[in-house]
């Protein structure tokens, strides 16, 4: 026990004032309670903690394998909107150079400047040769293929391509970077270096938490507060052409509050910070309409990539005045019971409407673990 001094004019207890600090939102927080000692000095103890437990999950193999995780020393492979230049040996009216296109034409695939373009079927147009897909193809393996081709054509033809342009593997930077925007690398990159295309992320005013990589639409369970700020290189995982990093701002921070309150959905965090009485609050969390059972089981699931953690808190514990304060983090899910509830599986079967009304913005972990079934 730690014995402070202070004038009498001051000594009160916050604890009796709690009530009122919940149900005017002005997030009045717990303090520890006092008391006078023999000396005439006030006795402040620590709180207890309000969690009743924890549970940590992490998402199964077969969860995980959906990532797409290329090999970064693989060979570039050609696609849609690529631009090359292909050369046939003392065969110019076959060739379509960077500088323009051939003699005997390359159809409207022919670029000015930019050789032959490969069209959204994957296709180029070349003399003698009409259509050819190249798409999917390395360009050793297209080289082989149009040798081949021209063989046809041509005695022992030496056929050289090259890729003016690299298009079709694109990275989509949006957010909280310098130069956010449309990345074109020439091979497959990690995140790391797929993240500083766009500058630097602008830490300060990023929201790390709720940072997420999409792929095929689906987001990947890829921690980027861990790889940013915690240097964990294991959620450094390759890109796919077409993936998409996404950091918000702070100034879009939420946690998701629902169940037995009138306001459910997204709660704004304050200067970066929101407690959980403050977001009971802002949800209209009717006080009367709850027995103690419940307000003493409110769950909370809390994720961070592959990783989700599940907290049993006692929030009239935090009300009395006789437990510490909880903090939200962004993107936490609280769920305050209607009903006595015995499982965290009755809790996410309670859970599940609401989420699957706000999947664009849940976390990975939350998202494939329960609304991808």
């Amino acid at each position: 026990m730690r014995l402070i001094r202070v004038p009498a004019v001051r000594r009160f207890v916050y604890g009796a004032m709690l009530p009122l600090g919940l149900l005017s939102g002005c997030g009045v927080q717990p303090q520890s309670p006092t008391a006078l000692d023999a000396t005439g000095v006030v006795a402040t103890t620590f709180l207890p903690s309000p969690i009743v437990s924890t549970e940590v999950q992490s998402l199964s193999p077969n969860e995980l394998a959906r990532i797409s995780n290329p090999d970064p020393d693989q060979a570039y492979v050609l696609g849609p909107d690529d631009q090359v230049a292909i050369s046939v040996y003392l065969h110019p009216e076959l060739s379509v150079p960077v500088n323009g296109s051939a003699a005997g034409g390359a159809g409207n695939n022919a670029s000015g400047s930019g050789g032959a373009l490969i069209t959204s079927d994957g296709t180029v147009s070349l003399p003698l040769l009409g259509s050819v897909k190249l798409s999917g193809l390395t360009i050793t393996q297209a080289q082989a293929l149009l040798t081949s081709r021209f063989a046809n054509y041509v005695q022992q033809p030496q056929v050289t391509l090259e890729l003016v342009s690299p298009q079709s593997l694109r990275y989509y930077l949006l957010g909280a970077f310098i130069n956010p925007g449309v990345k074109y690398p020439v091979h497959p990159l990690n995140l790391l270096e797929a993240l500083s295309l766009g500058g630097s992320v602008q830490i300060p005013s990023a929201d790390l938490y709720q940072a997420y990589v999409a792929q095929d639409n689906v987001k990947l369970p890829v921690d980027l507060y861990a790889l940013l700020v915690q240097g964990d290189l294991s959620q450094n995982i390759v890109l796919a052409s077409g993936d998409v990093i996404v950091v918000p701002t702070s100034a879009n921070e939420n946690a998701f509050v629902f169940g037995a309150v009138t306001k459910p959905g997204p709660v704004p965090f304050n200067a970066g910070a929101l407690s959980l009485l403050q977001a009971l609050s802002s949800a209209q969390f009717d006080l009367t309409s709850l027995t103690n059972s419940k307000l003493s089981d409110v769950r909370i699931i809390r994720s961070s990539g592959p990783r989700g953690q599940y907290f049993i808190v006692n929030a009239e514990m935090i009300l009395q005045g006789k437990a510490q304060s909880f903090d939200l983090r962004p993107g936490d899910i609280v769920f305050v019971p209607p009903s006595p509830v015995a499982t965290w599986n009755q809790v996410i079967a309670e859970l599940t409407p609401s989420l699957a009304l706000i999947g664009d913005v849940l976390s990975p972990f939350v998202s494939i673990k329960y609304l991808s079934q």
